[in-house]
Order: C-alpha cells, then sequence, then structure tokens
C-alpha cells in the first residue's frame, strides 16, 4: 500500500514557462530562442544548466541568481504559477489519510515561497536545505526517511526519467511521471517509465489511481 506521497517541485507543481521567461529576458535573449535552446539541451541529454553556456560562456547561475537578487528580479513564483491540479490534488491525498511531502532541488529561496503558500503537504525538503539533491541517492534515502515509512510505501511523482523517476526506482520507491514540462514531452525511456506504478497526464487523476491501488493491495 502507498502510505506517503512525495511530489518534485519544477513542472510537477509548479509552471516554470514564466520563470524560464524572466532568464531569458535577463540574458536579453528572445524568449522563443531560449526555450529552443532549452529544449535542444535537453533532447542531447545535457544538463539543462549548459542553456546558459549556450548564451553566455562561464555562466555561474549562483551568481547570476545573485545579481538578480542585487538588481530587485530575483527567481520567484507565486500562486499563480502553480499547475491548476496541483493544489487540489495534495489536498486530497492529505484528506484521504496519507502523508504528503514536496521534494526537489529547489534553493533556500524556493523552500520560502513553497511554505508561505501553504499547501496541503506536511514535508517540504529541498536540496539546499538538507544539503543533498537529486539525482543522488542520498536525496531519496532522505525522502524516504521523512516519509517515516518503508520505501515501497513511498510515491515520488516527477516529471523527469532521469532525475526523478530512475533514481527513485533505485531506491526502491514507487513512481508516477507526470508527462508535462519539457522534460516530460522530451525525455523517453520505456525501461525506466514502463517500471512506473502510475503515468499521468494530469495530477487530478493520481487520488483516485492511489485510492484504487489501496483497496487492492487490502
Amino acid at each position: 500500500m502507498i502510505a506517503s506521497v512525495f511530489f518534485d517541485v519544477g513542472e510537477t507543481i509548479v509552471d516554470e514557462s514564466r520563470e524560464y521567461g524572466t532568464w531569458a529576458d535577463w540574458l536579453r535573449v528572445p524568449r522563443h530562442t531560449f526555450s529552443a535552446v532549452f529544449g535542444a539541451v535537453i533532447a542531447r541529454g545535457l544538463d539543462y544548466r549548459e542553456t546558459f553556456q549556450v548564451f553566455r560562456p562561464g555562466f555561474d547561475l549562483a551568481e547570476e541568481r545573485e545579481r538578480r537578487t542585487a538588481a530587485g528580479q530575483p527567481e520567484s513564483f507565486t500562486e499563480e504559477d502553480l499547475y491548476p491540479d496541483a493544489r487540489p490534488c495534495l489536498a486530497a491525498l492529505r484528506d484521504s489519510g496519507l502523508q504528503v511531502g514536496l521534494a526537489g532541488n529547489q534553493t533556500a529561496r524556493a523552500e520560502t515561497i513553497l511554505r508561505a503558500l501553504d499547501l496541503s503537504v506536511d514535508v517540504i525538503g529541498t536540496s539546499d536545505g538538507w544539503g543533498v539533491e537529486k539525482p543522488s541517492t542520498a536525496f531519496f534515502d532522505r525522502v524516504v526517511a521523512e516519509a517515516g515509512c518503508p520505501a515501497d510505501q513511498v510515491l515520488y511523482v516527477g516529471d523527469r526519467l532521469d532525475n526523478d523517476i530512475r533514481p527513485a526506482q533505485e531506491a526502491g520507491i514507487a513512481t508516477a511521471l507526470i508527462r508535462r514540462g519539457p522534460w516530460g514531452h522530451i525525455l523517453g525511456d520505456k525501461s525506466v517509465s514502463d517500471r512506473c506504478l502510475f503515468q499521468l497526464d494530469s495530477l487530478a487523476e493520481l487520488p483516485d489511481l492511489v485510492r484504487k491501488h489501496n483497496e487492492s493491495a487490502r
């Protein structure tokens, strides 16, 4: 049975389209050009941060984040950036008695914003806060520790086969793939996706799928 459900953040519950658009503006690159290069980088299996190097060789993301903050243009997201199905899904799962958590590669600033959104979650963990990031096994070991139950009773929901799904599976965690955002549409690996407990087009599907799974497991 599934006792705890953890979600990735970017492109799972938060639509990052606007934020990547602000990075294009910061680099003074047309947004559609930035998006095209971003997709090409992902399709080649490279780290998304290589996108910035294309437009500005030697780009240091941490330093640029500080510069943006100093310029009054920090990375940010709001209620409006949440996918419409995110808040209802989190609430439905928690109301059904499951533990619900967020765990993603996010900055300390993003963690503060997530907490301020007052989402229906029991745990919020970020790579900055935990001092370890995906796809490290240690990250998913921390997810299991926070869940407080065996790994096979934890479900991790993410959009990336490489960063979310595969390493979670390697840690013995059940997985659900949400097909949205650039990674969700560009990446493909049936050896990984076929091992998912669920494959989703919307988070609205998840509460009922988990309920039916747990009923059959009983």
